[in-house]
């Protein structure tokens, strides 16, 4: 069974998340679905369509805080995202968790694991982004995350006295993915341009959630902390992080493995039977049919 529910956090928001029940076992751990910046749960609508961890395991996608349908105004942070899993988790009531994210979520993953290492049992990162190895655009606005940060706060200061859009597009990134995956050659790189345009971003997240990614998803990773069993999943491509460098400094971490896909970012969109996959196979062999 597949259904949308909501919970509070300890602060008072109200997060939406989904959750997929496996049909004869109500008691597994859970699979903790993060999506990255400016996205939302429905970016595992592939993996949650042909996963063969299905029928054991209980999955849970959540629209973070500042996102789809968990509207915030905060603007959410690392420590808020994180805190927001370990309510997720309660809320469930369960103990522990494997937890997988894309981007931005991979990062909030690694915090979290960092933060409540009793919590994570798993650590799925997919493309995460160390700021050490980005590149393109992202390497070019580590310069100026002090503006940013001014700019988050001007835009926090018009949020309080009123100043802020009403309504807000939503994302189905079902629609999306399924163009690209049907675009050719000549028409795949303009269309995934779409997944990281400012002007398509600003569309669905308030701008004052859209400046605090930008911040967040450059803080420093933490390299140690977590105590699980971690598979990180990379695309060889260069145009927002440098894989070989990424996997140098993930090194860090215990019980690490890797995996790399011949793609260029975006890897649900563009390559989701491998990466479902690599996903699967992993949890199979690292916890077990069991959980």
């Amino acid at each position: 069974m597949d259904e949308k529910r909501c919970f509070q956090s300890k602060d008072g928001a109200n997060l939406t998340y989904w959750r997929w029940s496996p049909p004869q076992n109500q008691q597994n751990m859970p699979l903790v679905l993060l999506h990255g910046a400016a996205s939302n749960s429905t970016r595992w609508w592939h993996f949650v369509r042909h996963s063969h961890l299905l029928a054991d395991y209980c999955l849970l996608r959540p629209d973070l805080r500042g996102h789809g349908e968990s509207l915030w105004r905060g603007p959410a942070r690392i420590e808020d995202w994180s805190q927001d899993i370990a309510a997720l988790l309660q809320h469930e009531r369960k103990s522990r968790a494997i937890v997988a994210g894309h981007c931005l979520g991979a990062n909030i993953a690694l915090n979290f694991a960092t933060r409540y290492p009793d919590q994570c049992a798993g650590l799925i990162l997919i493309e995460p982004i160390a700021p050490e190895a980005v590149t393109g655009i992202l390497a070019r606005l580590r310069r100026f995350i002090p503006l940013l940060r001014i700019a988050l706060s001007l835009i926090k200061l018009l949020n309080r006295l009123g100043f802020y859009r009403r309504r807000l597009e939503t994302l189905d990134l079902q629609v999306l993915d399924r163009r690209v995956q049907k675009a050719g050659q000549d028409e795949l790189k303009t269309m995934l341009a779409d997944y990281g345009s400012p002007c398509h971003d600003l569309k669905i997240v308030p701008t004052v959630q859209y400046f605090s990614n930008l911040i967040e998803v450059l803080r420093p990773l933490p390299f140690t902390g977590a105590r699980c069993p971690t598979l990180v999943i990379q695309s060889n491509g260069h145009s927002v992080t440098d894989a070989k460098r990424t996997e140098q400094l993930l090194r860090k971490l215990p019980q690490v493995e890797f995996a790399t896909i011949d793609s260029d970012h975006w890897l649900p969109a563009t390559h989701p039977d491998e990466l479902r996959e690599l996903i699967d196979n992993w949890v199979l062999r690292k916890i077990g049919q069991s959980g």
